[in-house]
């Protein structure tokens, strides 16, 4: 009874409608993952090191537009010659088989490149790199069409005139021409380049040539004209793996925060003391000068080239603030924080070791390669046949190749202990690069033949070169011996 009356009670005293407070979800936000490019509008800066990007940049300029039109002898100095499985570099040809000596230069341009990395951050992104040279020169032809940065950027903010309309054609038309020269130089290494600009004069360029430099044209005033740090932003993988190869003792592009905080402007009769900041007035020059946009103040930044033009820009600042420069500079994280920077330690000499010796054996092995190349293909219908004369013939098809730039004899000779009929040692003569099957028809006895099969030899003599000498091991095939 108590606990029932209990119950009443309670229940009583509970109010019979419950207030329900509607809970609603929470608001979903959708986060764009895309990004939209700001553009860039970069500041010209001169310095000590864009003179040194320039004095860097341009010979491989250079190098790279002029290397074709040189001849070597008698024929074009670089030529990769895929229809005729030739790749000719200077006074040397390479063929197919000599392939493996491409997959050493590439293992020996990585381990260089992790060495230098390892040693002063992304020098080559910043002075070297194809990328940074190519939209180096694009900034140059914007800044020639369209003026300083605060031009362009008044530039594009004003609505469209004549003025505007002529200064975009001209950039453009200068794009598309240095993009264009880039592309047909680029096919110029796979097909002779002289021959090239006939045709494209002509207008009777072959599909196949027209098509890969209008494919590179497009890549190159794409790459160096609109996209630019987009590369080296999202497309390069370098940027992305570089900070596994830097270590405390490592040369990048550093901001001395400890001398430079904290910023702020001031006149320039005022010490930096006096009115309690550092050195760095916050002019914004650095950012400017950024080919990449980033504030390298922020720290290390994987967007960094390391192209130092925030250091020649800073530079200048604190020459005409009578301030010591350096406030941006090459520096070492250990420089930074006031410790000793190890210049020589265990991983780059480790780096620059492996490089070393992987020259020296890719350099051996140019060096040992063969002059000349020799196969023996046997004829697959049938392993012998009889003649009518009642003689036993096999049949090869020997090929030889002169990998060697001057014209040879060579002399063709057979050793097996099988007494061949009518055959003596032929001599052949290759032009340089020539490849020669040279059919064979070798003959014995029945009775000469000491079996089913016996070893023979194919030994090929360069006749002025008595020390170059190839053979291949094949064998002659006869009826099985009577039991």
């Amino acid at each position: 009874m108590n606990s029932s009356s209990e119950r009443g009670q309670k229940a009583s005293s509970q109010p019979e409608n419950l207030a329900v407070e509607i809970v609603v979800p929470a608001e979903v936000s959708e986060m764009d993952l895309y990004q939209k490019r700001e553009k860039i509008y970069t500041r010209a800066i001169e310095g000590f090191y864009q003179r040194i990007r320039v004095f860097t940049g341009w010979p491989l300029l250079l190098g790279y537009f002029i290397l074709p039109w040189l001849n070597w002898g008698d024929r074009q100095s670089v030529l990769f010659d895929l229809p005729a499985r030739q790749f000719h570099v200077l006074g040397i040809t390479f063929w197919p088989q000599d392939m493996v000596m491409l997959a050493w230069v590439l293992i020996i341009s990585a381990f260089l490149l992790f060495a230098v990395t390892n040693l002063a951050g992304r020098v080559w992104c910043g002075y070297s790199c194809p990328q940074t040279v190519w939209t180096s020169i694009f900034m140059w032809m914007e800044q020639k069409a369209e003026g300083t940065r605060n031009q362009r950027i008044k530039l594009d903010q004003s609505p469209l005139s004549f003025e505007k309309v002529r200064k975009k054609a001209l950039k453009h038309t200068m794009w598309l021409g240095f993009a264009f020269w880039t592309a047909f130089t680029f096919v110029g290494y796979f097909t002779p380049i002289r021959q090239l600009g006939i045709d494209v004069l002509g207008f009777s360029v072959n599909a196949w040539a027209g098509f890969w430099i209008a494919f590179f044209a497009a890549a190159t005033y794409i790459n160096a004209g609109w996209m630019r740090e987009q590369v080296c932003l999202y497309m390069c993988p370098y940027a992305r793996f570089q900070s596994v190869m830097f270590d405390p003792d490592t040369l990048i592009i550093s901001y001395d925060k400890a001398r430079g905080e904290p910023r702020g402007s001031r006149k320039r009769d005022e010490k930096p003391a006096d009115v309690g900041l550092g050195d760095c007035i916050d002019c914004q020059l650095c950012v400017q000068v950024c080919p990449t946009g980033i504030d390298i103040r922020d720290g290390l930044q994987y967007e960094c080239i390391g192209c130092a033009l925030c250091v020649d820009a800073c530079n200048s600042v604190m020459e005409k603030m009578e301030y010591p420069k350096g406030l941006i500079r090459y520096a070492t994280e250990n420089s930074l924080e006031g410790k000793t920077t190890h210049i020589m330690r265990p991983r780059l000499i480790g780096y620059f070791v492996a490089v070393a010796l992987m020259i020296g054996l890719l350099g051996y092995r140019i060096v040992d390669r063969d002059v000349m190349e020799l196969s023996v293909l046997r004829d697959r219908q049938a392993l012998y046949e009889t003649t009518a004369d009642g003689l036993i013939e096999n049949r090869y098809v020997v090929k030889l190749a002169n990998k060697t730039q001057s014209t040879h004899r060579y002399e063709v000779d057979i050793e097996t202990p099988v007494v061949l009929q009518g055959f003596s040692a032929s001599p052949v003569t290759l032009e340089p690069g020539e490849l020669l099957d040279l059919p064979l028809r070798l003959h014995a006895r029945p009775e000469g033949v000491g079996g089913a099969r016996m070893p023979l030899t194919v030994i090929v003599r360069q006749m002025d070169n008595d020390d170059s000498i190839a053979e291949v091991e094949s064998s002659f095939f006869g009826p099985a011996p009577k039991r």
